[in-house]
């Protein structure tokens, strides 16, 4: 009897502590492709904090290339992936300490998943039309906890991420054009780093 085929999922450090990607395989055919989105035994073994335990899911529909959300930082873990589309992410430590302000960017799409920790702020840009990101995390959502949030303005010059899509032909939120500048945010403190 042949072994059945399974998703793989490879760890890999950032220079953010405890932000993590994993690399993800599928199982292809000409029906199209399988795989585990999420699967915590074999994320542990990746290298994701065993204790993180998904309690929601959210799904973020974005109908056309170059829709910008962010930057937030939520008092919550998230592990994110992409279900359809291709994403450009960054990331900014908004963390009290040595590595608050350190930023970390790259291209998401279904082979990729990252971990991001609470006090790290995340954004996203659609490289394509009918992208579907999705985000597990480990607290329940709610609209009071939104004063516990730290943000930060995409187009900040002194973070100076290098947006595929120019702010200026980008589609965003009005919420998400008016964040503070990175040099106004106060440092989180967590529990763990």
């Amino acid at each position: 009897m042949t072994a059945t085929q399974t998703t793989q999922f490879t760890g890999e450090r950032t220079s953010i502590p405890g932000l993590l990607t994993f690399g993800i395989t599928s199982i292809d055919d000409s029906r199209g492709w399988f795989q585990e989105m999420f699967q915590h035994e074999k994320l542990v073994a990746a290298g994701m904090p065993a204790d993180f335990q998904v309690v929601q899911n959210s799904l973020s529909f974005n109908r056309r290339r170059g829709v910008t959300r962010g930057f937030h930082a939520e008092p919550w873990d998230k592990y994110i992936s992409v279900v359809a589309g291709s994403v450009f992410v960054a990331y900014v430590d908004l963390r009290e300490g040595e590595t608050f302000g350190r930023i970390e960017t790259r291209e998401l799409d279904h082979t990729e998943a990252v971990f991001v920790p609470e006090g790290v702020a995340n954004s996203f840009q659609t490289l394509t039309d009918d992208t579907y990101y999705l985000y597990s995390v480990n607290h329940h959502w709610n609209g009071e906890d939104t004063d516990r949030y730290a943000f930060v303005n995409l187009a900040d010059p002194d973070i100076a991420i290098q947006w595929p899509i120019g702010l200026d032909a980008a589609v965003l939120s009005d919420r998400d054009r008016q964040h503070p500048a990175m040099r106004d945010v106060t440092p989180l403190r967590v529990a763990k780093r």
